[in-house]
């Protein structure tokens, strides 16, 4: 098999398989990147250990600080204690939620409530005198919200700098026309 049908086979496992932990294997957020394709990751215990990546998704997948894996232990390492079996990403976190085998003590973004009641983890919130008064309003807004397109989980490219357009061609382009249409009837221009 080629690099690049490898990769693209890869890139299809991790995207598009949804998984749940089987047996020994558990959910853990990746806390560091400790180089040589080792993770520092954290259960949801709040144990601390490393995890290797392996050869097939090295330089095929990233993961950065912050994300979930899935981890199966392995017995011949002190340090180093468990294997990254499957990288979650977004959709994946949403099916595993829905199937209840998601770590409470995970906190996960960019789940409304709403959605978590619906899955059966409830939460609890705090009475806020702010929003108290405004709950119709933040209630229409979350409907809102959920019908939208999100782009927070697109790709930012962080190497390149943030290049805002700005044009005032409107107003430059008004003044001109009009002085040409003073031009054409033949007004004269003061000098």
């Amino acid at each position: 098999m080629s690099k690049t049908t490898k990769k693209k086979h890869v890139a299809r496992e991790v995207l598009e398989e949804f998984v749940l932990p089987e047996g020994d294997q558990q959910i853990v957020r990746v806390v560091a990147s400790r180089g040589g394709n080792l993770h520092e990751v954290e259960t949801a215990d709040g144990d601390r250990f490393l995890a290797s990546m392996p050869t097939k998704f090295r330089k095929n997948i990233w993961i950065k600080r912050g994300d979930h894996v899935i981890v199966e232990p392995i017995e011949e390492g002190d340090k180093v204690r468990a294997e990254i079996q499957f990288v979650l990403y977004r959709d994946q976190v949403k099916y595993i939620i829905e199937e209840g085998a998601w770590p409470e003590a995970f906190e996960v973004l960019g789940l409304t409530n709403k959605q978590r009641d619906q899955n059966g983890h409830k939460t609890e919130t705090k009475a806020d005198p702010l929003t108290s008064n405004n709950n119709e309003a933040t209630a229409a807004e979350t409907d809102e919200d959920e019908d939208s397109d999100n782009d927070d989980d697109l790709f930012v490219n962080t190497n390149r700098p943030v290049m805002e357009m700005y044009t005032d061609t409107e107003d430059s382009s008004d003044e001109e026309e009009e002085e040409e249409y003073r031009q054409e009837d033949g007004e004269a221009i003061d000098e």
